[in-house]
């Protein structure tokens, strides 16, 4: 007659018993040494959201018209063969200062040196293209700076960013154009005193100093597909690494502009009248 199934157990030796013990207790101190769970100290409370005055009527419209979807067909620019590149960026900037002769023809003109320095860029040829260095700016005094070429709307074709300086303001003026149809569109306008213009994916990034010590303003504008235009999606300032040196911010130019009200706005006090 085999014993019962509690009989056999009963009879399980004393040695295997303290084996097994041990085993278990050599497993936990084990995972005990691998990283368990610690305690990382006190959490603050986390808060949320509060609304500010909610009896506040909203408002309905902008108290400042800061151009935020710039997407404008530039006359009198050919693009051969819908190639931005063979597009001459001389040209755009000359199309520019027609476009706007407040701004750089005249005695009072802001911009009347950009204007009489055009002619140190030369004559465009016949296809409608200056030499590269003559639109880099890096012969003579022609304020027109090297263009860039790289697809910000990620339809695989390059977009030209653009940049030119406004004078005599220390000001440079950045811009970004498309070709849609065959016709060079201008997508991005932008008026500042630049520190620097970086391409990021498909943003333009715009970094211009601060009148606060140690600080500067990071601008991004990003490809909108919807509205067909580069839309100002971040405006920062932030801390730099230069020890606590700026440069001052000039004033904004005298003529309003949708290109650099922009800026205006962001400096403006409450009080101000819109640009």
């Amino acid at each position: 007659m085999l014993p019962s199934r509690r009989g056999r157990s009963a009879r399980v030796p004393a040695a295997l018993a303290l084996l097994l013990a041990t085993a278990a207790s050599g497993a936990l101190a084990g995972c005990g040494d691998a990283g368990g769970l610690r305690s990382a100290g006190a959490t603050p409370a986390a808060q949320s959201p509060a609304r500010l005055w909610p009896d506040l009527t909203p408002a309905s419209t902008p108290a400042y018209d800061i151009g935020e979807v710039d997407n404008e067909v530039v006359k009198g620019v050919a693009v051969p063969g819908g190639d931005i590149r063979e597009a001459d960026p001389v040209a755009a900037v000359r199309a520019e200062i027609t476009a706007r002769p407040d701004d750089y023809r005249g005695d009072g003109a802001p911009y009347g040196e950009t204007a009489r320095r055009m002619a140190d860029c030369g004559a465009a040829g016949a296809d409608g293209a200056d030499s590269a260095d003559d639109a880099a700016g890096e012969r003579g005094r022609c304020p027109v700076l090297r263009p860039y070429y790289r697809d910000l709307t990620g339809d695989g074709r390059p977009e030209m960013t653009l940049g030119f300086r406004l004078l005599p303001e220390k000001l440079t003026a950045v811009r970004v154009y498309t070709v849609e149809k065959d016709r060079l569109v201008r997508v991005m306008s932008y008026d500042d005193a630049v520190s620097a213009v970086e391409l990021a994916g498909r943003a333009v990034i715009v970094r211009s100093p601060s009148e606060v010590a140690g600080y500067e303003y990071r601008l991004q504008w990003t490809w909108d597909p919807d509205q067909r235009a580069m839309l100002l999606t971040s405006d920062e300032m932030l801390r730099t690494d230069d020890g606590g040196k700026h440069t001052k911010r000039p004033s904004a130019s005298p003529s309003p502009s949708p290109s650099a009200s922009a800026s205006a706005s962001r400096s403006a006090p409450p009080s101000a009248s819109a640009p």
